[in-house]
This record gives C-alpha cells, sequence and structure tokens, in this order.
C-alpha cells in the first residue's frame, strides 16, 4: 500500500497530467510525453509500462506503481483517485503514467473527474492506443476503402457479453476490435456467431504490441477461441475481426487465406 501524503492543502494546487505512454517502445511517445515524463517528480505508473519509457525519468523522480492485472488489482481505483488529487493538493505537479492512451480503455476518464471534483488542474496528453499500434505492427490497416469504413473498440470482458447485441460491430465493411477479450475468447466467438457474423469472418490476434515479441496470429472466427488456446496467447493482445484482419500478408499467403474463407462459408 502507498503511503498518502499530509493532508494539509498547498496554497497552489499542482497539476496531474494524465499521459500515454503508448503500446511500449519507448520512441512511440510523444515529444510533450517524454517532455513531461523528463521533468517529473512523481510519476504514478501502470503495470504495462515499459521500463524503457520509465528510464526516461529524472534520478530522483519518486516512482508510483499501480499495476493491475486481470481479477488483482495493487491498489484499487478509487485510492488511485485519492492518491493524485492528494499529491496535487499538496503542491506536486504528478505524471500519471498509462499504457496506450489515457482514454480508450485506460480509465483516465474517472481519474480526470476526481481531480475536477477536487479542484485539482488536469492536462491529458494522448498516446497511441493499442490497437493503432497493433494494427501498424502486424500491417492491418483497421479501415480500407476495399473492405472497412466503420472501426468500433469494444472491451471482452465477460460482463456484459450475454446482454450486448454486436451484430452491428462486425461483419462485411466493418471492423471490431476487442481489447482484453483474450480470457473470453471462446464466449466472444460464440456470440458473435449467435449475432448473426459468418463464422468465416478473418480474424486476428495481436499479442505484444510495440514490444520485441510481437506476435500476429490470423484464422477465421470460427477458430479463434482454439487459436487463442493453441498458441497460448498472453495478454496484453487484442483481436481484430473483420475483412482487413486478412490484410499485411504477402499474396500467397493471403491467397491460402482467401480459399480458406472459401471453404468454411460453404461448410
Amino acid at each position: 500500500m502507498v503511503a498518502l501524503p499530509p493532508p494539509g492543502p498547498a496554497s497552489v494546487p499542482g497539476t496531474v497530467h494524465l499521459v500515454g505512454a503508448g503500446p511500449g517502445a519507448a520512441d512511440l511517445l510523444t515529444l510533450r510525453a517524454a517532455r513531461l515524463i523528463g521533468a517529473a517528480s512523481i510519476i504514478v505508473h501502470d503495470g504495462l509500462v515499459e521500463p524503457e519509457v520509465l528510464a526516461l525519468a529524472q534520478p530522483h523522480a519518486r516512482m508510483v506503481s499501480v499495476a493491475k492485472q486481470r481479477s488483482r488489482h495493487s491498489m484499487p481505483q478509487e485510492e488511485i483517485n485519492a492518491l493524485l488529487v492528494a499529491e496535487a493538493l499538496a503542491g506536486h505537479d504528478v505524471v500519471r503514467l498509462k499504457g496506450g492512451d489515457p482514454f480508450v480503455f485506460g480509465r483516465g476518464g474517472e481519474e480526470a473527474e476526481a481531480c475536477r471534483a477536487a479542484g485539482v488542474p488536469v492536462e491529458v496528453v494522448p498516446g497511441v492506443s493499442a490497437a493503432l499500434a497493433c494494427a501498424a505492427q502486424a500491417q492491418i490497416p483497421l479501415t480500407h476503402r476495399e473492405a472497412s469504413s466503420a472501426v468500433s473498440f469494444v472491451a471482452g470482458q465477460c460482463k456484459g457479453l450475454t446482454e450486448q447485441d454486436w451484430s452491428g460491430l462486425a461483419g462485411q465493411g466493418r471492423t471490431l476490435v476487442i481489447y482484453m477479450g483474450v480470457a473470453t475468447a471462446d464466449a466472444i466467438v460464440e456470440k458473435l456467431i449467435a449475432d448473426g457474423v459468418d463464422p468465416a469472418t478473418p480474424a486476428a490476434v495481436l499479442e505484444g504490441g510495440g514490444r520485441s515479441a510481437f506476435r500476429a496470429l490470423r484464422t477465421l472466427l470460427t477458430d479463434l477461441g482454439a487459436l487463442v488456446q493453441r498458441e497460448r496467447v498472453k495478454s496484453p493482445a487484442l483481436l481484430v475481426i473483420g475483412e482487413v484482419a486478412a490484410r499485411g500478408l504477402a499474396e500467397d499467403a493471403l491467397a491460402q487465406f482467401r480459399t480458406l474463407m472459401t471453404e468454411n462459408s460453404r461448410a
């Protein structure tokens, strides 16, 4: 547990900077993010922030890890909010360093609301989101004039899967990107097919985006859950559903993939 600073407020509160650290590699940071990290005296960071990004901080900077993993948080979100507010009210400028983009499944909105409610100035510095970075690394265009004119980003946890109608989010002319869907891949496949998505729709699993151990695995929707299990895919990873998932392949591999799609559509 991280001890909060003394409650006495400073005459002028500090600013909380919600900074997107991007997908991993330090050279994918924005210039503004790198400057703030290098100048910060206090950095509150996620577990997915890579060491090479944290290495940009000053040697004397106080580093506070609030790492989160599935079903295990080192600090509840409410305590993170309280920590940011308390540090700022004590007169400290705080860099809250978040993987990807703070406002894309990063709970940055909650932290910004807590700061505003306490009268603490807050700035949001966008980062390269996991979806953009992973797709770029796999050379999968999330939009393509011949394949997709719409993209949807959804969270893939079990909660809400059965109630949500995903039929309008995937299919011809659309791309569906699913965050946090590795553990529920089987349920996601079942739900999408039940909602009318063609089982032969191309799908991709993008694991470890922005890192040297990145993998891009391609299959069809019907086999997506089995692929995740077979390849022992681990988070962080994204699922991409749609025709664009077959893009970014060499011509011979693309031809084989399209043959597989056709055979499965006839089955």
